[in-house]
């Protein structure tokens, strides 16, 4: 918690208080209320546009105001505390006021797991509560995906058609009560209900089937872990080859019966965001589970009905002669759809997946897949946020005029920024459905209605033809074009802060660059809203376009062609029809080329025989990471000529020696990184400038990441990372927003606030 105060006050008078952030839906007005009757305080407090206003009076407001801060429930965040002295109104008790309405500057939390509070209720027989699997309070539960808008009271919510019982009402209006207005208050009498029992839902899990269940922000589909079938069985149904599931533990002592988990990654499993961590996998689960990788994603229960399944699991007989029940748990979109949240769509959509399809009649109204994170360079990063993180703001260096940046084609988010805060959306996916682009289109009027946003500009990816382009320019508005990584450098600039000139290694699959090329492994130097390509990797052919994206062996194919040994590619790739007739497609003018780094992780893979095709947009660099043991560098393994860098020692050597898999992952992985710092400290000592941001999507690839900033860090360079959006396009958005807000503070006429 982060907040300022501007109060300078004395003792025996009334105060009106401000208090901003992420204050409403949280049980701060209780907690106000008894820190008022702690220090016998008259007065009031209320939810309003801007957050809570609160009126006290009596000796000791000095001791109120100090020690607002400091206790504030759990789920609160506050930005900033307002003091202003007023005339007294010799009041005689302290009270809890309806919400004021009006322009919102207020927010949303995000979705909670379920405290420890509520657990205990859930499993004592002599609660209300007792099994019940939508129980809640102010310090847990659904709040994101459940609002309509701000603020954030019951009529607001998905809950606004649920009339309280007595019990319940009697709760929601009692300050004393941990249940005091939370919004999605409910119980067995009057709440939402399941359409099956918890023990029909373990039965069939416990029986090999497929269940799908309507969790926080969208269906979940939930099989045994441990029941190879079962996996294999959904991956046909899902159409998913060979992409990851995540697994679900019951409880946090589990873990280690399946991944080893250290001292940073054990808070983030159980922090109130439950999401998916990547852990080290100790490969005692199905083996379709992971397939080729070494890291498993694990979650624990994020929802009552989850810590329900898990208690039901664990009473049946099957689960004795096992170390525990863990289970598949993954999004139930098929065919890399946006998430289900419509029970009639979701029993269309899943009735060829799932064998029990379970709905319950609250409304998901906001849909927000689960957060996926990893421990990378020792710190937290995220692969995919959504569920638990959104819509906390991430806090600018100063205040900016509102706009809405519409993010990439794949694993696409948007941004709005209001003062000095930007709101990253949740994850949306790819936009290659019409479904998605329903989703990227939906997720906009939310995130704009619900703060109350009115976007002066839109900012967009530089591509013409991606969807998000397209989207801007039938706005009608004001439009600001952002280079790809470009983008990616500034979402690290503007999450740290920095001012002045900073350098920006990007690696990278695909971006469209402003010659209009495949760029994708650059060096650029940043300041203010522009930038300079100070570097890139040699240029690779790219035989049959995108195709060469899919198909690894097509990368290592121009390896080959590009060290004068195209004859060998028939030879190494026999199993591919294409290969004979990919050697003199090399041969001829105007194939394609790129400065991607991901390509050239996917020929190395490729070379070394770990992945030939890919099934999922980086299996075969995930595969190749995977083979890491140690790493190695190989001296003289790289090139720097003027500003590009070429590895083509590095690839020769491993296809002249044919170095085996683990082998050559591990010289890869260290080569690449020590070659990277050396080209990023040359530019360092040319420039003067000593602070470097790391994104791309390659910085997902945690053996890279940490390499690299070690090496940086050695070579009294300043590495930053992405921490607050991921490395991949996910982070798209953040940058364009704040390079579309730095160009407006550069015109003449740049409105109110970006100073």
């Amino acid at each position: 918690m982060s907040a300022s105060s501007d109060a300078i006050i004395r003792g025996g008078t009334r105060l009106r208080v401000r208090v901003s952030g992420a204050v409403q839906g949280v049980g701060f007005r209780p907690y106000i209320y008894g820190l008022a009757t702690r220090y016998r305080l008259a007065g009031f407090v209320a939810n309003d546009p801007d957050g809570v206003i609160i009126e006290v009076e009596g000796d000791l407001t000095c001791e109120f105001v100090a020690a607002l801060p400091l206790e504030s429930p759990p789920l609160a965040r506050i930005d900033h505390i307002s003091v202003q002295e007023i005339d007294a109104l010799a009041a005689k008790d302290f009270s809890i006021r309806a919400s004021e309405h009006g322009r919102v500057s207020t927010r949303i939390v995000a979705d909670a797991a379920t405290c420890q509070q509520c657990l205990d209720e859930l499993f004592d027989p002599n609660s209300r509560h007792y099994l019940y699997p939508f129980i809640n309070c102010s310090h847990c539960g659904p709040r994101y995906t459940i609002a309509e808008r701000l603020p954030y009271d019951r009529r607001n919510t998905a809950m606004g058609d649920f009339a309280m019982c007595a019990a319940c009402a009697g709760e929601y209006a009692d300050p004393a009560s941990r249940r005091f207005h939370a919004e999605a208050i409910a119980c067995p009498t009057c709440g939402p209900r399941l359409s099956h029992g918890i023990n029909d839902i373990a039965a069939g899990i416990d029986g090999g089937q497929i269940v799908a269940i309507k969790g926080i922000g969208g269906y979940q589909l939930l099989c045994d872990a441990r029941n190879h079938d079962a996996v294999q069985r959904l991956r046909r149904r899902k159409q998913r080859d060979q992409k990851p599931f995540a697994v679900m533990v019951g409880s946090v002592e589990q873990v280690s019966e399946i991944a080893a988990a250290n001292a940073a990654e054990l808070p983030l499993l159980e922090s109130v965001a439950r999401p998916i961590v990547l852990l080290p996998s100790r490969n005692n689960l199905a083996p379709a589970i992971a397939p080729g990788l070494s890291r498993v994603g694990v979650m624990l229960p994020a929802a009552p009905l989850h810590h329900l399944i898990f208690h039901a699991l664990r009473s049946t007989g099957a689960w004795h002669r096992v170390e525990g029940p863990v289970i598949v748990s993954t999004s139930a979109n098929p065919g890399g759809e946006p998430l289900p949240i419509d029970n009639a769509e979701a029993l269309r959509r899943l009735a060829g997946i799932a064998d029990l399809i379970v709905t319950h009649d609250r409304d998901i109204l906001t849909r927000a897949d689960d957060s996926v994170m990893a421990v990378v360079a020792g710190r937290r990063q995220f692969i995919r946020r959504a569920r638990g993180y959104v819509p906390e703001p991430i806090r600018l260096a100063r205040s900016v005029p509102p706009v809405l940046a519409v993010g990439g084609a794949l694993k696409s988010t948007i941004t709005v920024t209001r003062g000095r805060d930007a709101f990253v959306s949740q994850h949306i996916g790819d936009l290659d459905t019409a479904e998605g682009i329903r989703f990227f289109e939906e997720t906009i009027r939310h995130l704009t209605s619900t703060l109350d946003i009115d976007p002066v500009v839109i900012a967009h990816d530089l591509h013409p033809n991606m969807a998000t382009t397209r989207f801007a320019e039938a706005s009608g508005r004001a439009l600001v074009a952002v280079q790809h990584h470009h983008a990616h450098a500034a979402a690290a600039i503007a999450e740290h802060g920095l001012g002045g000139p900073t350098l920006a290694l990007l690696l990278d699959g695909y971006g469209y660059g402003s010659d209009g090329g495949n760029w994708g492994g650059e060096l650029l130097l940043c300041e203010g809203a522009g930038f300079r390509r100070i570097g890139h990797l040699a240029p690779l052919q790219m035989p049959g376009g995108d195709r060469a994206a899919r198909e690894p062996w097509r990368m290592a194919s121009a390896i080959f062609h590009l060290l004068g040994r195209k004859k060998e590619i028939g030879l190494r790739f026999a199993a591919q029809p294409q290969a004979e007739r990919l050697r003199s497609l090399l041969d001829q003018p105007g194939v394609a080329t790129t400065t991607s780094a991901g390509r050239l992780f996917e020929a190395a893979a490729a070379l070394l025989g770990i992945a030939t095709l890919q099934s999922y947009e980086g299996e075969a660099a995930m595969k190749l990471e995977a083979c890491v043991g140690r790493t190695a560098v190989l001296e003289e393994g790289w090139m720097i000529d003027g500003d590009v860098l070429s590895f083509r020692p590095l690839f020769a050597h491993l296809i002249a020696n044919n170095v085996g898999a683990a082998e050559g992952a591990g010289l890869f992985h260290g080569t690449f990184a020590a070659a990277c710092v050396d080209w990023v400290a040359r530019a360092a000592r040319a420039t003067g400038v000593a602070t470097v941001v790391l994104s791309g999507g390659c910085f997902l690839n945690a053996v890279l990441a940490d390499e690299i900033q070690r090496g940086c860090i050695a070579a009294s360079l300043t590495p930053l990372l992405p921490r607050q959006v991921p490395p991949n396009d996910g982070g798209l958005s953040l940058g364009q927003a704040w390079i579309a807000a730095l160009q407006i503070a550069q015109r003449p006429s740049a409105p109110e606030g970006t100073a």
